[in-house]
C-alpha cells in the first residue's frame, strides 16, 4: 500500500504517525491546489483529506483489503485560508469485517474546528497481493 498516490500527492497530504490504536493524522497545505477562486479551502478537499485519510487507516487495520469509501459527509464550521495547514484527525469508530465507520476532524494551526467529517468504508480482499 503506498500513501503517496493519486489523491495524496495531488492535494499535498502529509501522514503523520499516532501513538494510539485505530487513530491517523494527516495535514495539508491550504494552496493554489486545493482553494476555492476566492482563497479559502475547499469543502471537497476537505472532504477528500477525511475520506483519504480513513481509507489509509482502514487498510492499514485490515492488510490485505482494499477500502473503498462509500459514504462521506461532513460538515464545514470555519474557513481556512491560503498559507493556512489543516490536519486531519481520524478514529475508527466501527471496525466490522466489512464496513469501517470513521470520524475526521479537520483543524486549523490554531488548533481551531474546520469541518468534521463521517467516513464509512466498505473493505474487500486485495486479489493483487
Amino acid at each position: 500500500m503506498r500513501g503517496d498516490d493519486g489523491l495524496t500527492r495531488s492535494l499535498g497530504m502529509e501522514f503523520i504517525c499516532t501513538p494510539e490504536p485505530d487513530t491517523l493524522q494527516a495535514k495539508m497545505l491550504v494552496c493554489e491546489k486545493n482553494k476555492q477562486p476566492f482563497g479559502v479551502l475547499a469543502g471537497g478537499a476537505s472532504l477528500s483529506l477525511a475520506e483519504n485519510l480513513a481509507g489509509v487507516g482502514s487498510m492499514a487495520a485490515c492488510p490485505g483489503y482494499i477500502a473503498m469509501g462509500i459514504n462521506v459527509n461532513g460538515s464545514h464550521v470555519k474557513a481556512a485560508f491560503v498559507g493556512d495547514v489543516v490536519t486531519a484527525y481520524g478514529k475508527l469508530l466501527h471496525k466490522g469485517s466489512t464496513l469501517h465507520v470513521w470520524h475526521v476532524d479537520v483543524k486549523n494551526q490554531n488548533d481551531e474546528l474546520i469541518s468534521t467529517i463521517q467516513v464509512t468504508n466498505y473493505l474487500v480482499p486485495n486479489n493483487k497481493e
